[in-house]
């Protein structure tokens, strides 16, 4: 694992104090991407805001709590469990995560600022610090539109503007104010190269050495237990925008909607893709694959994921780590 310090710590500041409005005074497009965090009600944090701040410290709906994270180089969006067991017999602890400055594999390096320790964002493992080795578990999640945010959950609420300032919102090593308008990564997501010497132009980019996968295919990541399976997007389209096969213990199946890409427990159901975008039939109902319910009031369990692009999933899991249509 490569890690080096890239900018000073905190130059990109976590959103410690979150606040969340009704999803119909969202100030977006419909189409803007978002991290929903199920709940009641459901709430989500609209990517174009963790661009310039990658942490959302908060509290679900229901008091648990979590940290929304983002890291844009690998387009990896995680929720996770903000309690975590040291293993130790200490009391589990509630942590705070903030932004290190460093990347290890051009993944995002948190710090919490409870022990200092240092987090690979796309594995939730500490790298290094006093809980090096220990683990955070991940939440179920997903990344969706706004509009279909919207439509799901008109109740729904969304982060407000943080606002401030972030070493995102300009070329330099110092923060400077937010215009959340602004795109940073735009020309990065379109671009053939990966990583953050690719992201700045300055040479030296990383090399892909396989041809059955685009390195910044979007990928969604199962791990249960020592277990662990990443479905690439392209390849799920393939198969008739549905996937399903076995994670460790669990019988899980993946859709493929104009939405992303999201994976459920799979109760023992045959899905088939229908002419609709994004449904699918089983045991006579009709089931949406962004959100798991069907037209008949049955609702399948979101599994806890990973999105990220092939890259970081293959850093971090190896290059045989990836779902093969049949």
């Amino acid at each position: 694992m490569n890690v080096r310090n890239v900018l000073p710590r905190d130059a990109i500041p976590s959103v410690d104090d979150p606040t969340y409005v009704p999803i119909a005074e969202y100030d977006g497009d419909s189409d803007d991407e978002v991290v929903l965090v199920d709940g009641e009600p459901a709430r989500a944090c609209p990517v174009r805001y963790l661009h310039y701040h990658e942490i959302v410290n908060a509290e679900d709906s229901d008091g648990s709590r979590i940290a929304v994270t983002w890291c844009p180089l690998c387009g990896s969006a995680v929720v996770y469990d903000r309690v975590v067991d040291t293993g130790d017999g200490a009391a589990p602890r509630t942590l705070t995560f903030g932004v290190s400055g460093k990347l290890a594999d051009d993944d995002l390096v948190m710090y919490d600022r409870e022990t200092e320790s240092e987090w690979k964002q796309s594995r939730g493992v500490a790298i290094d610090g006093p809980l090096s080795g220990v683990e955070l578990t991940v939440l179920p999640a997903a990344m969706t539109t706004v509009g279909r945010f919207r439509d799901a959950n008109p109740d729904g609420e969304v982060l407000a503007p943080p606002g401030g300032e972030s070493e995102a919102a300009g070329a330099g090593d110092e923060p400077e104010p937010i215009d959340y308008d602004v795109a940073p990564y735009e020309r990065y997501f379109e671009m053939d190269g990966f990583g953050l010497a690719a992201h700045r132009g300055t040479g030296g980019e990383r090399n892909w050495d396989r041809r059955d996968l685009d390195p910044k295919a979007v990928v969604l990541g199962l791990t249960v237990d020592d277990d662990a399976l990443g479905f690439p997007l392209p390849r799920v389209e393939a198969n008739g925008s549905v996937a399903g096969t076995t994670v460790g213990d669990h019988d899980v199946v993946v859709f493929a909607t104009e939405a992303g890409i999201h994976a459920f427990e799979n109760p023992g159901l045959a899905f088939e893709r229908t002419v609709e975008p994004g449904t699918f039939v089983a045991d006579g109902a009709r089931w949406d694959g962004a959100t798991g319910e069907s037209d008949d009031g049955r609702a399948l369990e979101r599994l806890a994921s990973r999105r990220l692009f092939a890259f970081a999933w293959q850093d971090d899991h190896g290059p045989d780590a990836f779902y093969e249509n049949e």
